[in-house]
């Protein structure tokens, strides 16, 4: 019997790649490696939590309110005076 669980992460998209590489507690790459193996379990196809990283700070970014409300205001364009 397999047991599907809904992940926040949902399937990922396909998109352009610039390597980015960063140091973390092994403790957290377990994490990411254990969110991987259920990810894959999720939408069945295989991946490494290297590839889930990207899609992790995406979608965090857009869930946070503060980055959302200065970026909108930072991108604005400003009225003339």
């Amino acid at each position: 019997m397999s047991t599907t669980r809904k992940l926040r992460l949902g399937p990922l998209p396909t998109n352009a790649i610039i390597k980015l590489t960063f140091a973390c507690p092994a403790s957290l790459k377990a994490d990411l490696d254990r969110y991987a193996s259920l990810h894959a379990q999720a939408y069945g196809e295989a991946v490494d939590a290297e590839k889930l990283i990207p899609h992790m700070l995406e979608a965090f970014m857009a869930g946070d309110r503060g980055f959302r409300k200065g970026t909108a205001t930072r991108s604005a364009p400003s009225k003339p005076t």
